[in-house]
């Protein structure tokens, strides 16, 4: 499977659509596309991949993503098994930079939309205040006149072109963008690997595997596709469920770092500390 370039049949002559979905679980592909993408979930949890960030996702979860930045959101193992009856629902928003109009946004009165899109090119995920203020005029974007549509994505973007700086998180560390000329056709079978399995004892010959490379070509390739060495990027998965586990469920750390994976509590807490910037003990204090 390959880090793939969707071009939707319906963009081709149309530089603004809106898909309303309701599907059992998220199931595409590491991908990317020409469009930028507003993509807003009401309901579903799991992790989600922008260019070299991975993070959890609720419902709520607000995120912009720029022309092709590779991206891929995969939910929570328990939307995958045979008698799921969870279901995911999203508002996809795909539009091109000029769908208002060649260099619309290059007008003095629309600079600060301009930075927004710019800075898109990392991902940005916008916080929980942010999406539920925008829920209405997202929810109802599906339902407007083609001409309603592209004025009510202006009003959308300038509102979150207008958000507090600590209301948004730039997502990729780097520019990602450079990646795609050199897509492997392996890295999207990977990345479902990794994120079906993290809670097993999955080793670096494992996932070498998965992508039937050596162990030392498919290291070359694994940091040049996510900007992050196995290791580094298991133990990210890992550490963003666990807070996802401490935020949903009330279970003890102790339980949640053997959930996850880990073997030792002294690693657990050292890695937790590393990426999310607490202890997972304050992390979970903080939430209840």
């Amino acid at each position: 499977m390959k880090l793939v370039l969707q071009q939707s049949d319906t963009l081709i002559n149309k530089k603004l659509n809106v898909y309303k979905r309701v599907e059992p679980s998220f199931d595409a592909a590491w991908h990317y596309h020409k469009e930028i993408e507003l993509l807003y979930i009401s309901k579903s949890n799991g992790i989600r991949f922008v260019g070299d960030n991975v993070s959890p996702f609720f419902p709520g979860d607000l995120v912009l993503v720029g022309s092709y930045l590779p991206h891929l959101w995969r939910s929570d193992p328990s939307y995958y098994e045979a008698k799921s009856t969870k279901s995911v629902k999203t508002i996809v928003t795909k539009f091109s930079d000029d769908f208002l109009g060649l260099d619309f946004f290059k007008r003095q009165e629309f600079y600060k939309i301009q930075r927004l899109l710019e800075e898109s090119k990392f991902g940005l995920s916008f916080n929980k205040q942010v999406s539920q203020a925008l829920h209405d005029d997202i929810m109802k974007l599906s339902e407007l006149s083609s001409t309603e549509k592209h004025i009510a994505l202006l009003n959308i973007l300038h509102k979150l072109s207008t958000v507090k700086e600590d209301y948004k998180t730039v997502l990729s560390s780097s520019d990602m963008r450079q990646s795609i000329t050199n897509g492997s056709g392996k890295i999207d079978m990977v990345l479902k690997y990794i994120s079906d399995n993290y809670a097993s004892n999955i080793s670096l010959e494992d996932v070498a595997s998965v992508a039937c490379m050596t162990t030392n070509s498919f290291c070359r390739f694994f940091k040049k596709m996510t900007n992050k060495s196995f290791t580094q990027f298991l133990n990210e998965i890992r550490i963003r469920n666990a807070s996802r586990i401490l935020i949903q469920e009330n279970l003890p750390v102790s339980e949640v770092c053997y959930l996850v994976g880990f073997n030792s509590m002294t690693y657990f807490n050292k890695q937790f500390k590393l990426i999310m910037g607490t202890t997972p003990k304050t992390y979970k204090v903080s939430i209840y």
